[in-house]
């Protein structure tokens, strides 16, 4: 037979398990039959009944999983929160380090930045290996041990109430991240620079024997400015102790700065056999004078805006 009903019996049945089929086939016909006959004794027509039973029954596969006692969700609400919080942690922090790493490796290796590219690429497939191989091991663990059962949340879990924040997440990336590219650049610019020698040979912009001392202590000043700015995203407002935190630094980075310019010891010599105009002791004044000053400008119109926003902020 080919009835709508030996068809929803028979839909249903086959996502049964094997060994329970026969007893829920004649309990499902007898209820659709009792259900038809109902309707029937209502004065509905016979076809017309049979097809609203089997439409109040609803899809066979989700009558199927009732019956089997079946989970339709990869990750149930006993484990998701948990997962949930753990896949948001791993991702933090786990794909950025592992691209950071590999970037280095590729940097060290020459690569240039070709490197930039082979660490997003491969943070994404650690994220993506995270996501996965997380999502399996919860998926089993559902249904291996279903009957777990987690502790209990309190109101002792309740996190603090979010401050009003000053200082924008985005700020404080774009602060770290100008900072670590230019640390990235110093080393970078040994193999790959946009002035060359007469043989092909990379010709760095800076002087190599600033690697003696200023370079490392201009890092040192960047790296200290990265944990200055995570440090005031924390707070979350501009202090007066911070004001006077971040002045010592713009002043630590900027003053030997100028001092490197006006000296003539910033620049590689090298440059002068490749660039005819650095060779007249004029441009290279000139071209000292210019960075000198925009550095200045700069550290200035960076206290004025800071002090501005801390006096706005503590009052």
């Amino acid at each position: 037979m080919n009835t709508l009903t030996e068809r929803y019996l028979a839909a249903t049945l086959r996502s049964v398990p094997l060994q329970r089929r026969d007893e829920i086939a004649t309990e499902l016909r007898a209820s659709i039959r009792d259900m038809i006959e109902d309707r029937a004794c209502g004065g509905q027509d016979a076809t017309a009944a049979e097809r609203a039973v089997l439409t109040e029954l609803g899809n066979p596969d989700l009558l199927a999983a009732r019956y089997a006692d079946r989970r339709l969700q990869l990750i149930g609400p006993t484990y998701y929160l948990v997962w949930l919080r753990l896949l948001k942690l791993l991702l933090s922090f786990i794909p950025a380090i592992v691209g950071t790493i590999v970037a280095i490796v590729d940097v060290a290796d020459g690569k240039g930045f070709g490197a930039i590219g082979t660490g997003i690429v491969t943070a994404m497939q650690v994220a993506v290996q995270i996501a996965f191989w997380l999502t399996l091991t919860f998926a089993i663990l559902e249904r291996a041990q279903p009957a777990t059962s987690l502790p209990d949340w309190t109101v002792d879990q309740l996190p603090d109430v979010p401050a009003h924040r000053d200082i924008s997440l985005a700020d404080t990336i774009a602060s770290v991240a100008m900072a670590a590219l230019t640390i990235g650049y110093l080393p970078f610019q040994h193999y790959r620079s946009w002035v060359n020698g007469t043989d092909g040979e990379n010709i760095p912009i800076l002087d190599p024997a600033l690697w003696s001392f200023w370079l490392p202590a201009l890092i040192a000043v960047l790296v200290a400015g990265m944990v200055f700015e995570i440090v005031k995203y924390r707070i979350g407002r501009w202090s007066w102790t911070l004001f006077g935190v971040k002045a010592v630094l713009d002043l630590a980075f900027t003053v030997p700065l100028i001092w490197l310019v006006l000296t003539d010891r910033l620049l590689n010599p090298a440059l002068t056999d490749r660039l005819s105009w650095l060779a007249e002791p004029e441009n290279r004044n000139t071209l000292g004078a210019v960075i000198a000053i925009g550095a200045a400008v700069v550290l200035v119109w960076d206290l004025i805006d800071t002090g501005l926003k801390t006096r706005r902020q503590t009052t």
